[in-house]
C-alpha cells in the first residue's frame, strides 16, 4: 500500500498552496486532483492584495508577474449613467493595491511547478479520491481511482479535504455543516470588452435581476444573479430572455449580446453559504469551500481558502515532521480560522438579506433611483472616498491575513529554518 506523511484531496488555490508550502517545510506530501489539467473555465479567477503578498513571500511574485493579468485598482456600481466607486484599492495598506485578474489555471500552474522543485511534493493529476481509509474510527487515508480505471488506497498520517463545497470527504467522514439560506445562483458567460467601456469591476442591479461585469482587458467576465434555484425555468424561456435583459440593464451591452450563442456558453454557480460546525475528525481536516462555502460577493472565497492553508501549513509542519500529529493541532486550525470565516459569512448574509434578495424579488430598485434615492451605504461612499479603504481592504486583505512561514520563505530565512528542523524530519513517503 503506499504512503504518504500528508495526503491533500483537491488542486484548488488552497489544496496548491498547503502542498507548496508542506513539502517546503520538508513534510512528505501528495496533492490528488481528479481532473487531468486546470483548465477549467468561469472558476474564481481573483488574485487578492493579501495573496500576492503571500507570492512575493514565497518568491514567486516575480514569476506571477509574467503571467498575463489584468490590475483592479476600484469597484464601482453603476446607477443609470453615473459609475459610483464604492472600493478603493489604491488606499489600502501594503504592497500590493490592486485586485489582479488571471485564468485560475496560470496560478495553479505556477503553484504546481514551484511544488515540483521540492523532493518532498508530489502531484497527481487525474486521480481522484472516492472514499476514506479508517482504522478503529481514525481516518488513515484514501481510496482512490486513476485515470486508467484502476483503483489504489494512499496511506498518510493526515488527510486534508479541499475538494470544495461538494467534498467527498466531508461527507464520507460524517461532518456536517450548517447551511445559511441565499437568495440567488449565478449565471457566468463571457462578453467583449472594447476601447472606452469601464474598468475594474462594475456592478449593476435593476429589478429582478443584477449583473456584475469583471473587467479582462479584451473581454468582461460576467456574472448574472437569479432568484435561487430559478434556472430550469428562465432557461425555458429561451437564451433570448437573458439578451433582452442583459440589454435592458446596461444598453451599452446589447450589440455583443449575439456572443451568448445559446445556454452551453453559460455556466450556472449554485451558490452556498455553509460552514462546518468541526472541521475536522481524527486524521482528517477540512479547508477552504469544504470547511465553509462562501457567497461569491465579494469574491474572497479564494483569499480565504488559501489564508486556511498558509495557517494549516504553519501550524501542522512541525507535529508531521516529528510523528506527533494530535487531535489538538487540527482544532487549533479552526481555531485560527473560524472567526475570519464565521464574520465574513455574517457580512455576506446581511448583504444577502438587505440587497440582493430584496434586489432579486423586486421589492427595490436601484435603476432609475436618483441620488438622494440611492442606499445610505452608497451616499456615504460618495460624500467621504476615504469610506472606500473599507470594503477594499475588508475583500483584498481580510480580517486576518497569514503570512508565508520562516520555512517556506526564499533566501536565507528559509534555509536558516529548515536547518534548525532538520533533525526531526520524517523519511519521506513514497513519491
Amino acid at each position: 500500500m503506499e504512503r504518504t506523511t500528508c495526503c491533500v484531496v483537491g488542486g484548488g488555490p488552497a489544496g496548491m498552496m498547503l502542498g507548496l508550502l508542506l513539502a517546503r517545510a520538508g513534510v512528505a506530501v501528495t496533492v490528488l486532483e481528479k481532473h487531468d489539467d486546470f483548465l477549467r473555465d468561469f472558476r474564481g479567477d481573483t488574485v487578492h492584495p493579501a495573496t500576492l503578498t503571500l507570492l512575493d513571500e514565497l518568491g514567486l511574485g516575480a514569476e506571477f508577474t509574467k503571467i498575463q493579468h489584468r490590475m483592479v485598482e476600484r469597484t464601482q456600481l453603476q446607477f443609470d449613467d453615473d459609475l459610483v466607486t464604492v472600493g478603493d484599492f489604491r488606499r489600502i495598506p501594503g504592497p500590493h493595491k490592486h485586485l489582479a485578474f488571471v485564468p485560475q489555471w496560470d496560478l495553479l500552474d505556477l503553484l504546481a511547478e514551484a511544488g515540483h522543485a521540492e523532493p518532498a511534493f508530489t502531484l497527481r493529476m487525474h486521480t481522484e479520491a472516492t472514499g476514506l481509509l479508517t482504522e478503529s474510527g481514525t481516518v488513515t487515508g484514501v481510496r482512490y481511482q486513476s485515470a486508467d480505471g484502476s483503483t489504489g488506497a494512499l496511506r498518510a498520517d493526515l488527510t486534508v479535504a479541499c475538494d470544495g463545497r461538494h467534498s467527498v470527504l466531508r461527507d464520507a467522514a460524517g461532518l456536517h455543516a450548517r447551511s445559511f439560506g441565499v437568495p440567488m445562483d449565478v449565471w457566468w458567460f463571457r462578453l467583449p470588452r472594447r476601447e472606452g467601456d469601464p474598468e475594474g469591476v462594475v456592478g449593476r442591479f435593476g429589478s429582478g435581476h443584477g449583473i456584475a461585469l469583471i473587467d479582462r482587458g479584451d473581454y468582461f467576465q460576467c456574472a448574472y444573479l437569479i432568484r435561487k434555484g430559478s434556472n430550469v425555468a428562465l432557461q425555458a424561456e429561451g437564451i433570448e430572455t437573458l439578451r433582452r435583459r442583459v440589454a435592458a440593464m446596461i444598453p451599452w451591452l446589447a450589440d455583443r449580446m449575439g456572443a451568448v450563442h445559446d445556454w452551453g456558453d453559460v455556466a450556472l454557480l449554485d451558490v452556498r453559504l455553509d460552514r462546518l460546525r468541526r472541521w475536522s475528525t481524527e486524521g482528517l481536516l477540512c479547508l477552504g469551500d469544504a470547511a465553509h462555502a462562501m457567497s461569491p460577493v465579494g469574491g474572497v472565497g479564494i483569499n480565504l481558502a488559501i489564508q486556511d492553508a498558509v495557517a494549516a501549513a504553519r501550524l501542522l509542519a512541525g507535529p508531521l515532521r516529528r510523528g506527533a500529529l494530535t487531535h489538538h493541532h487540527l482544532d487549533r486550525v479552526q481555531l485560527r480560522r473560524w472567526a475570519p470565516a464565521a464574520l465574513t459569512q455574517a457580512a455576506q448574509r446581511i448583504i444577502h438579506a438587505r440587497l440582493v434578495g430584496p434586489m432579486l424579488s423586486g421589492d427595490i430598485r436601484l435603476v432609475g433611483a436618483g441620488p438622494g434615492r440611492r442606499p445610505l451605504s452608497i451616499r456615504l461612499l460618495q460624500r467621504f472616498p476615504l469610506l472606500q479603504t473599507i470594503p477594499a481592504t475588508a475583500v483584498g486583505i481580510g480580517l486576518l491575513p497569514e503570512h508565508a512561514p520562516a520555512f517556506a520563505r526564499g533566501g536565507a530565512a528559509r534555509a536558516t529554518d529548515l536547518g534548525a528542523v532538520a533533525h526531526c524530519r520524517q523519511p519521506f513517503g513514497h513519491r
